[in-house]
């Protein structure tokens, strides 16, 4: 027996189209909105880490600095991915979704001009705090759409609980 009368047999990928049109200009768009947001937040962040951060009091879990870019770049992949899928199920019938999805971008980058840029420890932790939320109702709205956009953003999520509880650390090490 073949493996391929196997598979055939049990019907394992069965539902699975044979091939998966992409949409260029979608997922360059879907790239485009996820890495913008991520270029504004970065700005941000890297001129606070090459100056007043490495002086600073930080959380023994505080991961090294060399592995915040590799951990967002991939995030950030994660969440351009997400958002093709919910783009190509079509955009005005999901708006709801993007527009959340949106808000969570705006709420990161926010976050790293007001704890990066100001030092605003404590507005930054206020302002992630409603960051994960926005991130877990996007997840939440994403899941009704096409539940592999959502389970993308799951990463992300317990990256910034993660963040949170950093930010909060970060408050307490440094009054």
């Amino acid at each position: 027996m073949q493996l391929k009368d196997f598979i055939k047999r049990q019907g394992l990928f069965k539902n699975m189209k044979k091939t998966a049109k992409i949409n260029k200009k979608l997922l360059i768009y879907s790239f485009a909105t996820v890495f913008a947001f991520a270029a504004i937040g970065s700005f941000f962040t890297s001129s606070g880490i090459n100056s007043w951060y490495g002086e600073m009091n930080k959380p023994a879990i505080t991961p090294p600095n060399w592995f915040f870019p590799i951990i967002w770049t991939s995030l950030y992949a994660l969440m351009g991915i997400s958002l093709y899928w919910i783009f190509d199920k079509g955009i005005k019938k999901n708006f709801l979704a993007i527009a959340l999805f949106i808000i969570q971008l705006f709420l990161n980058a926010l976050w790293c001009f007001l704890f990066f840029g100001l030092k605003e420890f404590l507005f930054g932790l206020i302002c992630i705090v409603f960051l994960w939320f926005a991130i877990l109702a996007s997840a939440i709205e994403f899941m009704r759409i096409d539940k592999r956009s959502a389970y993308l953003l799951f990463p992300y999520l317990a990256w910034v609980l993660l963040a949170t509880i950093l930010n909060f650390m970060f408050i307490l090490a440094n009054p």
